[in-house]
């Protein structure tokens, strides 16, 4: 019922149209297409300046009323440089919309056509071209070249402290795997991947720098104030690392791993309480179309302090530990006591049917 409103409706709208064209076509023959175009010419030339006031006015409310909103503060130390950038880009390009706009919408009515005025043909000029070529073309330069300052930061090595992060995409979520102590990640290899055998990442486990490695989904934790290296690929298709509050982005491919590094600056706690909303969270997204789920691709940035971050590395179990569970000392310190008591009990059992 629906869709046949909305073609009901737009149906509609076209036959209005058209018989707003058709009764304009007949006014023009009942007073003389000559006169009617010099009116309608004076009409349009009046109603592109309304229009050019109307929407600087407009432009200046939207940026006073969302000025803040829209983006927030960075997250991240490196995401106050990419900040910056935008600013800059924004004010530099602002100023060309402002005047070139006002030069559009002005000389459109001070230049309409007139009885009493010929137009000057001007074809060429050098200086003018040299100007308005040589001046955009500096200012881009410039800008992309800073633009790819901070990326090779962001993306080169990272500081001797950085806590790393193996950040894995598929269709449709996210993995995460930590070193343990060792601070050095297992090798892996895509043909060991087996879920059913609690092996996501295709650890080997003959390694041993990998049974103590942690593997999680959808929930990342990260600690603030200090330096994180993220190492990202992808099981399936491309996807791509989004990490909106902190200002990053990067690829996630197949085969292909790529890395970059940055530096939290508030607790997802703090940002709460900077935010003022109580639901809020750090979202790790895919910002690129991977498949049908590709919107629903989604993960939690948790940001906290180092004891917080201890206390929760330290309830984790290693995933060598959940993939042969008869290797996990916890689970046979717990299974223990049950076979004493059942002896126990059955040793009491015995004595009284003896007496």
């Amino acid at each position: 019922m629906t869709t046949f409103f909305i073609i009901a409706i737009l149906a509609l709208g076209f036959l209005i149209t058209f018989q707003i064209a058709k009764a304009s076509e007949y006014v023009t023959v009942l007073r003389g297409e000559e006169k009617s175009r010099k009116q309608s010419n004076k009409i349009n030339a009046f109603l592109l300046l309304v229009f050019l006031i109307v929407g600087m006015i407009g432009v200046y409310y939207c940026n006073e009323r969302l000025k803040g909103r829209i983006l927030g503060e960075s997250a991240s130390v490196q995401g106050e440089k990419v900040d910056l950038m935008l600013y800059i880009t924004t004010a530099i390009t602002g100023v060309v919309f402002v005047i070139t706009q006002i030069a559009l919408f002005w000389f459109a009515y001070k230049y309409q056509a007139s009885d009493n005025r010929k137009a000057y043909y001007y074809p060429h000029n050098n200086k003018l071209e040299l100007i308005w070529t040589v001046i955009p073309a500096v200012t881009l330069t410039i800008l992309v070249g800073f633009g790819l300052y901070y990326w090779f930061q962001i993306t080169g090595e990272a500081p001797k402290d950085a806590m790393q992060v193996e950040v894995v995409g598929k269709q449709f979520g996210w993995e995460f795997r930590y070193p343990g102590k060792d601070k050095v990640f297992g090798k892996k290899y895509f043909k060991e991947i087996n879920a059913e055998k609690n092996n996501p990442v295709g650890q080997i486990w003959d390694d041993p720098a990998g049974r103590d490695d942690v593997w999680l989904e959808q929930e990342m934790h990260l600690v603030v104030g200090k330096p994180v290296k993220l190492i990202i690929g992808a099981k399936d298709v491309i996807h791509d690392v989004g990490l909106s509050h902190f200002r990053l982005k990067m690829d996630a491919v197949p085969g292909t791993p790529t890395t970059m590094w940055f530096t939290p600056k508030y607790t997802t706690k703090e940002m709460k309480e900077k935010e003022k909303n109580p639901d809020f969270v750090y979202e790790i997204s895919c910002d690129q179309m991977c498949g049908k789920g590709h919107t629903g691709m989604r993960g939690v940035i948790i940001v906290e302090t180092q004891q917080e971050f201890d206390r929760w590395m330290a309830g984790r179990k290693p995933q060598y530990l959940v993939a042969h569970p008869d290797l996990d000392p916890a689970l046979k310190k717990a299974a223990t006591p049950a076979v004493d008591s059942a002896g126990a009990k059955k040793d009491s059992t015995i004595a009284q049917l003896k007496r």
